[in-house]
């Protein structure tokens, strides 16, 4: 059997040389559903090795071109060497040092490139965590000690994580909250996107059973992710500002999948001028490392010490990676996604024209997903899934999300050679199961 020696680069396209998933895989996933929970939802059998960029190679030897980035978190690509670097250097100093007790340098340097980079009045403080739902637990938290208030407004669609705080935000699948109640109360869902949604908020919740002056926070997704990629109409993220400003409610913005770069702009709020009071982030931050962080105003993160605190958030491992892929995101890599974006989703209206049941593309930079209909014009999750699963025996890797939605959240340094394999790809596989 042709494999790639462990020393060798990845090819810059798929390479498959066994059936998939191949016997080494087989083996692994074998072992694996005898000792793992079975909660974790593996879309298809992929059995991962290594990774390089934007490709990655399983356990038999097959190179697949990754248009997932292991759900938006390597946003510098797999295994980049400036910041497989940085870990290597901290890693050879300091492993950990609880930065709820101690200092290190390196959670200092980062709170203040990340403080640099949002437009609050006044700078930033910054609280770092492990992970997105991490970082929405605390700002839950942080919304409620500062406004002295217990309501919080959150969206339908909307995915925060799975830790209960988190989870009472998520509005995304029932099967997240099935059997785990009760959740943390005070919580109100409404649409997500739209100013009939807000009208509804106003109008209705507000006078009936929502009383504003007791709302603590509104949680929002600039770009809805797990929710399908949906972006809200024009002014919808505005309007939200101006209602928080009206009652004296925070706006929470979520950015821990369209953050770090991925729409073009360090967060995706920018592309609407609005500045909110709070940023939840993780994901692509440190490149592929556990991190997570809540930016606040300082005027906001007042609380006193030992009212929220992490053993490893802040990680000096991990903070060292996020100085790298700041550094890479800032020199080029931001730019990338808006270039590779654009054409990203030139090719997807190709598609649509070619094929109609693929919806026109939308998003923002490296954050794009279709939808998938049926004859009747239906969003159809079985064709979704079942192209997702046929992409995969073709060497490309893809995720689903919302309803019928596949997304495509590459690595954000891939180039416009990856993009035309990955379109090619796409197409060919759309070919054989529509036509």
């Amino acid at each position: 059997m042709l494999s790639i020696s462990i020393n060798e680069h990845l090819p810059r396209s798929p390479y498959l040389v066994t059936s998939l998933p191949g016997s080494r895989a087989r083996e692994i996933i074998e072992r694996d559903r005898a000792v793992t929970s079975p909660s974790y939802t593996r879309d298809y059998p992929l059995v991962v090795a290594r990774g390089e960029g934007c490709m990655v190679e399983d356990v038999d030897g097959n190179v697949f071109l990754d248009m997932t980035a292991g759900i938006a978190v390597t946003a510098t690509g797999h295994a980049h060497p400036k910041v497989v670097q940085a870990i290597q250097a901290q890693a050879g100093k300091l492993l950990h040092m609880s930065g709820t007790d101690f200092y290190y340098e390196p959670m200092v340097e980062l709170a203040e490139k990340l403080a640099k980079h949002v437009d609050f009045s006044h700078g930033a403080k910054v609280f770092f965590t492990n992970s997105g739902a991490e970082s929405n637990e605390g700002a839950i938290k942080l919304a409620r000690y500062y406004t002295k208030r217990s309501l919080i407004i959150a969206f339908l669609g909307a995915f925060h994580g799975r830790t209960y705080g988190a989870m009472s935000l998520t509005g995304s699948k029932a099967v997240q909250r099935e059997g785990f109640g009760p959740l943390v109360p005070g919580v109100t869902h409404i649409p997500y996107g739209t100013h009939a949604s807000l009208d509804y908020l106003e109008k209705q919740l507000f006078p009936a059973m929502l009383p504003p002056h007791e709302v603590a926070a509104i949680v929002v997704e600039p770009i809805q992710g797990e929710g399908g990629y949906i972006v809200p109409e024009e002014g919808f993220l505005q309007r939200i500002r101006e209602i928080c400003d009206r009652y004296g409610m925070m706006m929470v913005v979520d950015e821990v999948q369209s953050g770090m770069g991925r729409t073009g702009r360090l967060f995706a709020i920018e592309h609407w001028g609005v500045i909110p009071d709070i940023i939840t982030t993780a994901k692509g931050i440190a490149s592929g490392l556990p991190l997570g962080a809540i930016l606040a105003r300082p005027e906001i993160m007042t609380w006193p010490p030992g009212s929220h605190a992490t053993t490893f958030g802040g990680n000096p491992v991990a903070c060292a990676a996020a100085l790298a892929t700041l550094e890479l995101l800032e020199s080029g890599l931001m730019r990338n996604a808006s270039k590779m974006g654009e054409l990203l989703q030139a090719g997807l209206v190709k598609l649509h024209q070619q094929f109609p049941r693929v919806s026109l593309p939308r998003g923002k930079g490296l954050m794009v997903a279709v939808d998938l209909f049926d004859n009747q014009g239906n969003l159809d999750r079985q064709l979704r899934d079942r192209i997702i699963q046929t992409a995969f025996l073709h060497g490309l890797l893809l995720l689903g999300c919302g309803k019928a939605a596949i997304r495509f959240c590459p690595p954000l340094v891939i180039d416009s050679d990856q993009i035309e394999t990955a379109l090619e790809i796409f197409a060919g596989v759309l070919a054989e199961i529509l036509n």
